[in-house]
């Protein structure tokens, strides 16, 4: 599964774009550098009931925005996503 493609199960599974949980994550103080993800995760399985996977995704996004390494890009691997850049802001608005 891509990243995007986890984003979008996210948001189909919870009704939040990764763009809200990135403020519903500095409220809770989890922009800080230091915070681990291991309390990241917790939350999002407590709250959302997201698992490793998903949650991961989620991480990644708090911890290094929208960008993922290019080697994703294009590729034939089970993680390979359409661009460098994820969509942050919902699937509904997301450019075709």
């Amino acid at each position: 599964m891509s990243f995007q493609a986890y984003l979008d199960t996210i948001e189909t599974k919870t009704g939040l774009t990764p763009r809200e949980f990135i403020a519903l994550a500095e409220q809770r103080g989890f922009d800080d550098p230091a915070t681990k993800a291991g309390a990241i995760l917790t939350w999002l399985k407590e709250e959302y009931g997201l698992g490793r996977g998903h949650g991961m995704a989620l991480v990644h996004v708090l911890k290094h925005g929208a960008k993922i390494d290019a080697k994703h890009v294009g590729t034939t691997g089970s993680h390979r996503d359409e661009s460098d850049t994820l969509w942050l802001d919902g699937k509904a608005t997301r450019p075709a």
